[in-house]
């Protein structure tokens, strides 16, 4: 803008010289020229002031281009270390992941192992206490036995308590008796002996369980028949009727000459129930 005025009134200053008189031509042409060199030499000096402020500005615009051109490279340059980094780390990361579950899933057999073999001795353990126990259990039955009485001591005794009336007693014995000798003829009987105790202490229950056994491991003895009777009895006694009606049946049925099918009989007529059960049904 200075340059312009400047140079506006060099111009002027030509244009005004051109209208002077002659008569006054050479005193203001000196103050004219003298005006107009000092402003030549004033843009000359602002031209030089102009191009060094440009230059300075140049080379500090050169700069910044350069250090923002720096601040670029090393930004992209932190970028893709910071990516390689993570990548890397992903990697490993991955990796130690895959080592900690591989280590999980070795622990998860490993107990599983250890849970087998803890139960498999658990297992001998008990079978060793079961076999322990049972060879102590066997070692006291045979000492008993060594003390017990002869069998037919024995029962004859429990036998003679029991017509005596001495329940107690005949229950020591006769228990006595199918432990010791189990496997007599004379057991099924004791059994027997045990559930008529039982029957008359209205213990119905363990009469039921005394007589089951005269049924099951002495079906042919002569109990038997008296047993199943006395079990139907019992279990009307417990209020299983339908039970106790089946096992009058199955007396009748099973043993059908003898005093206690007549019982059975006369019984199942007293409890309103038919003889057999398909007469049952179709009432």
């Amino acid at each position: 803008m200075k340059l312009q005025r400047s140079s506006t009134v060099l111009v002027l200053a030509a244009v005004t010289l051109a209208t002077l008189p002659a008569w006054g031509v050479s005193k203001e042409m000196v103050q004219l020229q003298t005006q107009v060199q000092a402003l030549q030499d004033q843009m000359t000096h602002m031209q030089q002031s102009f191009d060094e402020r440009m230059g300075v500005m140049k080379n500090l615009m050169d700069q910044n281009t350069d250090s923002m051109n720096k601040v670029t490279s090393a930004i992209t340059a932190l970028q893709g270390s910071l990516e390689k980094l993570q990548s890397d780390n992903g990697a490993k990361v991955d990796q130690l992941s895959g080592q900690i579950q591989a280590l999980n899933d070795s622990l998860d057999e490993l107990k599983a192992r250890l849970a087998k073999v803890s139960k498999q001795l658990e297992d001998v353990q008990a079978a060793q206490q079961n076999q322990a126990a049972a060879q102590a259990a066997e070692q006291a039955k045979q000492q008993a036995l060594a003390q017990a009485p002869p069998p037919d001591v024995l029962y004859n005794n429990a036998l003679r308590d029991y017509n005596a009336g001495k329940n107690d007693l005949a229950t020591q014995e006769f228990s006595d008796y199918v432990r010791f000798y189990p496997t007599t003829d004379l057991a099924g009987n004791a059994y027997f002996y045990l559930a008529e105790v039982n029957f008359k202490q209205a213990n119905y229950q363990a009469a039921v369980n005394n007589y089951e056994q005269v049924l099951q491991n002495f079906p042919t003895g002569n109990k038997a028949p008296s047993s199943d009777l006395k079990k139907a009895l019992a279990l009307i006694e417990l209020g299983q009727k339908d039970d106790g009606i089946a096992e009058l049946r199955h007396v009748i049925q099973r043993y059908p000459r003898t005093n206690e099918a007549v019982q059975a009989r006369e019984r199942l007529r007293k409890l309103g129930a038919s003889l057999s059960g398909a007469t049952t049904a179709q009432q």
